[in-house]
């Protein structure tokens, strides 16, 4: 019994080492690869409605059945394993930095890594159920083209436009973090020198992708009213012809 007990403890080591680097490099591509593309893409409402809706356009001209099984195969499976088993680590997760004297920075990575994970899980079954979620649905890709996003965003009390916020710096500071994780765990950085870049460059990575994130949420609204035909003004000469006529009828 204890060589079957033993036999079973170590497999379930190996199988959890094996689903440990998964995680990781799923988290890193090609989620993390979706992630970035995904909004430097929608930094195109920098350059107005006409400029983001063309990238809607782009993706929605591809067939249906292509498009649906890139989506399934290369973002839905990689995320939904990423988000379930990272779910399962953060269960297990023993956080040593608040409440401790293990005050390091990278502590405080590993503990606010978890945290936003727990918030971008969340998080992410909102944006898709409400975003491609409601365009399958509905079969019209307008629910996430330029006028949706704005008249979303800035309906009052705006919890849309600080929910996004928030849910771009989780999702950059998670990668940065998640970049980091992926190079120890497949010792790609082994040395404490080549850690520290890589630490140093993931928090500049985490900035980085913040502020673009960001910069797309504000093109909404830099843009938004542009996106909406102005409500049309009566010429001037037909005012002033109509005037006259009437005029003319109340001299009769």
């Amino acid at each position: 019994m204890g060589k079957l007990n033993c036999g079973m403890a170590l497999a379930l080591d190996k199988e959890n080492y094996f689903l440990h680097k998964l995680h990781s490099l799923t988290g890193v591509i090609p989620v993390g690869y979706y992630m970035v593309q995904h909004l430097v893409l929608n930094s195109f409402t920098l350059a107005g409605p006409e400029k983001f809706n063309a990238v809607i356009g782009f993706f929605e001209s591809m067939p249906k059945f292509f498009l649906l099984t890139l989506e399934i195969c290369a973002i839905w499976i990689p995320l939904l394993f990423h988000a379930i088993y990272g779910m399962f680590i953060v269960y297990r997760a023993k956080p040593n930095y608040f409440g401790s004297v293990y005050g390091w920075s990278r502590n405080l990575m590993y503990t606010l890594q978890r945290w936003t994970g727990v918030f971008l899980f969340f998080f992410l079954i909102i944006h898709v159920s409400t975003t491609t979620g409601m365009k399958y649905l509905h079969n019209d890709a307008k629910v996430v083209e330029f006028d949706a996003w704005y008249t979303k965003l800035t309906t009052p009390p705006y919890l849309w436009i600080v929910l996004y916020i928030l849910g771009v710096a989780a999702a950059s500071f998670h990668l940065g973090t998640g970049i980091f994780n992926f190079c120890v765990r497949w010792g790609i950085t082994t040395s404490d020198k080549a850690q520290n870049a890589v630490q140093k460059f993931s928090m500049a990575f985490f900035v980085a992708i913040t502020l673009i994130g960001w910069a797309a949420l504000g093109g909404f609204l830099i843009h938004g009213n542009r996106s909406t035909p102005a409500t049309s003004q009566p010429d001037t000469g037909s005012s002033q012809v109509m005037g006259r006529a009437h005029s003319i009828v109340a001299v009769r």
